[in-house]
């Protein structure tokens, strides 16, 4: 339900239904029927909490930034990222034949944009990613026994983290953070 126009419309087409069996109902008793099938008491109250959760958007909404990581060698950064840590390649981009790549991996709604253009990143850049579930992770790579890399579990005053290094020395730290 969107907002409290809805639970009125409910309301409504719950008299209506009424009526066609010949059950005469008010539309305010229908309301506080409503209100109590979503588990309030009152009517009053349903249509206050459907009032506080319909705030307009905020003028400005801020997503969360996709980190770019400069890479050298594409194979390289295919295997690593989606042979090793499980990411799909979502796409590639390149401004002709013999130019250098641009592409999105993504896994589990984190994005990532790998690039071969000099200017768009540094080698060495490090990414935070707060996880649910790092020890599978963890288990889930060490199970792939990958050539080059074999993260362990680390724990840090704020949580349990796995850090893995890519082949250019980018560093994504997976952080699985403390209840608190």
């Amino acid at each position: 339900m969107r907002d409290f126009r809805d639970a009125k419309l409910m309301a409504k087409a719950l008299r209506q239904a009424l009526a066609d069996r010949d059950v005469d109902l008010s539309h305010s008793e229908t309301l506080e029927i409503v209100a109590r099938q979503f588990g309030f008491e009152q009517w009053n109250i349903l249509s206050a909490k459907l009032e506080q959760t319909t705030a307009p958007p905020p003028a400005v909404g801020i997503e969360p930034p996709i980190p770019i990581f400069r890479i050298f060698d594409v194979d390289k950064a295919k295997e690593f990222y989606c042979g090793f840590l499980g990411f799909a390649l979502d796409w590639e981009h390149r401004f002709g034949e013999h130019f250098p790549l641009y592409c999105q991996v993504s896994r589990s709604g984190m994005i990532l944009h790998l690039s071969e253009h000099s200017g768009d990143a540094s080698p060495g850049a490090r990414a935070f990613v707060p996880v649910k579930g790092v020890r599978a992770f963890q288990a889930e790579l060490a199970a792939k026994d990958y050539r080059y890399m074999k993260p362990g579990l680390q724990e840090a005053p704020w949580g349990l983290e796995m850090e893995v290094i890519d082949p250019f020395n980018n560093r994504l730290t997976f952080c699985e953070r403390n209840d608190g």
